[in-house]
C-alpha cells in the first residue's frame, strides 16, 4: 500500500469512532467477502450482511456507486446498540449530513430521534432521492476470507449507515430493505468503512454470476481472488484510471437545496468502440465526461441491468454488430427494452457464449480494452429470440454510456481506491471458469 494509502486510513481512522478502528485488535483478516445473487424479477444484484444487537440477517441491493449502506428502519428495526449521530458530530460530517432536525413523532424510534442528522438516501431503481435517511451506528457483520474458503466472522461494532424509510424500498427484490453503496470519494462507504477497521486498503472486486441460482462474489480487501482450479483472477486484470469528478450539484426535496458534493460513482474514459476490430464512428465528444453538469463520459453501475447508450452510439454500434452477424441469421421484431433482435435458430454456441461479433470497450489507451464476447452481448428474451444487451438511452440528458450488469457478468472487476484505478478480467469464459465457480458461498 502507498504511504498516500495509510495516509488515508489513518485520518479515518482518527474520524470515526474509536471502537470502529480498534475493534478487532487480535483478527486481522485480510479479505472479507460478500455473496451476491442476481434476483430474478427485477435484475438487481442482492447480497445480505447482519447487523444489530442480536444480529439480524438483511437483504440488500449491491449499489456500485452508492455512498452508503441504508436501510427501512420503519418495519420492525430493533437493536440494543442503536446510536443515531447527533448535530454535528463527526459521523454527520462523514456521512455528509445535509440537515439536522427533531423527530415529530410521539416517539423516538431508530430512524426518527430529536437533534439527529440526515443526509441524501437514493434508490436508483425509483429514480428519486430523499434527505430523510437518519445517520446511525450499529453492529454489523459479513464473513472473512482464509485462504480459498470461509474464514472467522469480521465485525464492525459502530458501523456508520443511514435510516430511511419504507417508501425508499419500492422497486426493490423480495424481502429487500435497503441498498450497500462502494461509492468513491465517500468515507462511509461500505469497503471504505471495513479498510479503516481492518487496516487494509482501501479495494474491492466485484464478480456477478449471470446465474439466478448460483451467487457470484465481492471481494473486499487484498487479492487473490480464486475461482475453480486455484485460477488466480487478479492476474489476468487490465487496468485503466478511475476519472473522478471533484464536484457536482445535488438537489435535495422538498426545499430545492443545491448543495456541493463529490461524486461517489466510477467513471471510466472509452475512447472509442471496436467491432470485429473496425472501429466505430462516434462523436468523441460524448465520450468525454463533462465535469460542470456530470454529463457525458462512460460509467459503470449495478443500477441498470443492461448498458445503456446514448441514442447516436447505440445507432453507431447496432449497424455494425447487425452486419457483422452471419448471413443466415435474421433480424426479428424487437422485444423491449431491446430494439435490435435476432431469430436464435442459426446462432450456434462455444464457450464464450453466442458465436457473435467481438466488441472491444478501447480505454485510456489503444491497446488497453475490455472485450465483451457472445455471453456478455447478446441475451435470450424467448425461445428462439435473442437480442442485443445493450438499451438506448430514452432521456435527453446523462451518460454517453453506462455499463450494466449484465455487461459485467462472468467478469472480475476491481476498484483499487487506493491507486484510482478500475481492473477488468475480461471474460472468466477465457479460463474456463464463471464468476459462481468459487468456494466461499
Amino acid at each position: 500500500m502507498s504511504s498516500s494509502s495509510y495516509l488515508h486510513l489513518f485520518q479515518l481512522c482518527f474520524f470515526l469512532a474509536i471502537s470502529t478502528c480498534v475493534a478487532q485488535t487480535t483478527f486481522h483478516p485480510k479479505t472479507l467477502f460478500l455473496a451476491v445473487k442476481k434476483d430474478p424479477s427485477t435484475l438487481q444484484y442482492i447480497t445480505k450482511v447482519h447487523q444489530r444487537t442480536p444480529l439480524v440477517p438483511l437483504k440488500l441491493a449491491v449499489h456500485l456507486g452508492g455512498e452508503s449502506l441504508w436501510v427501512d428502519c420503519e418495519q420492525g428495526y430493533k437493536s440494543s446498540t442503536y446510536k443515531p449521530a447527533r448535530c454535528n458530530s463527526r459521523q454527520c460530517n462523514l456521512a455528509r449530513s445535509t440537515a439536522c432536525g427533531y423527530c415529530f413523532e410521539n416517539s423516538t424510534r431508530p430512524g426518527c430521534n430529536n437533534a439527529a442528522c440526515y443526509n441524501l438516501v437514493g434508490n436508483p431503481s425509483m429514480d428519486f432521492m430523499s434527505s430523510n435517511g437518519e445517520i446511525a451506528e450499529d453492529v454489523l457483520s459479513i464473513q472473512s476470507i482464509s485462504g480459498s474458503i470461509p474464514g472467522p466472522v469480521a465485525t464492525v461494532p459502530r458501523f456508520i449507515f443511514s435510516c430511511s424509510t419504507t417508501n425508499l424500498t419500492q422497486n426493490l427484490g423480495k424481502h429487500v430493505k435497503g441498498m450497500v453503496g462502494f461509492g468513491q470519494q465517500t468515507p462511509v462507504s461500505f469497503a471504505t468503512q471495513f479498510a479503516s477497521a481492518f487496516r487494509f486498503s482501501r479495494k474491492f472486486a466485484i464478480c456477478l454470476s449471470s446465474s439466478t441460482e448460483r451467487n457470484g462474489v465481492i471481494f473486499i480487501g487484498h487479492s487473490p481472488y480464486y475461482f475453480s482450479l486455484a485460477f488466480d483472477a487478479s492476474q489476468d486484470l487490465i487496468y485503466t484510471p478511475i476519472v473522478t469528478l471533484p464536484r457536482y450539484i445535488a438537489i435535495t426535496y422538498p426545499h430545492y437545496t443545491r448543495i456541493n458534493r463529490a461524486s461517489s460513482e466510477y467513471y471510466i474514459q472509452v475512447s472509442s468502440i471496436r467491432i470485429n476490430g473496425k472501429t466505430l464512428p462516434l462523436n468523441k465528444t460524448l465520450l468525454s465526461l463533462d465535469e460542470n453538469n456530470e454529463e457525458g463520459g462512460t460509467k459503470i453501475s449495478t443500477a441498470v441491468p443492461y448498458t445503456v447508450l446514448e441514442a447516436s452510439v447505440y445507432s453507431a454500434v447496432s449497424k455494425p454488430f447487425v452486419n457483422e452477424m452471419p448471413e443466415e441469421v435474421k433480424t426479428v421484431s424487437p422485444v423491449q427494452p431491446f430494439k435490435t433482435c435476432f431469430d436464435s435458430t442459426y446462432i450456434g454456441m462455444s464457450r464464450l457464449g453466442y458465436n457473435a461479433p467481438e466488441i472491444n470497450l478501447v480505454l485510456h489507451k489503444p491497446n488497453v480494452y475490455w472485450t465483451i464476447t457472445g455471453a456478455n452481448s447478446l441475451v435470450k428474451v424467448t425461445e428462439k429470440v435473442i437480442c442485443l444487451a445493450f438499451v438506448e438511452r430514452d432521456q435527453a440528458l446523462g451518460q454517453a454510456i453506462v455499463i450494466g450488469g449484465y455487461q459485467m457478468q462472468d467478469n472480475l472487476v476491481e476498484f483499487d481506491l487506493s491507486r484510482g484505478r478500475i481492473g477488468f478480467s475480461n471474460s472468466l469464459f477465457f479460463r474456463q471458469t464463471m464468476c459462481s465457480n468459487h468456494n466461499y458461498a
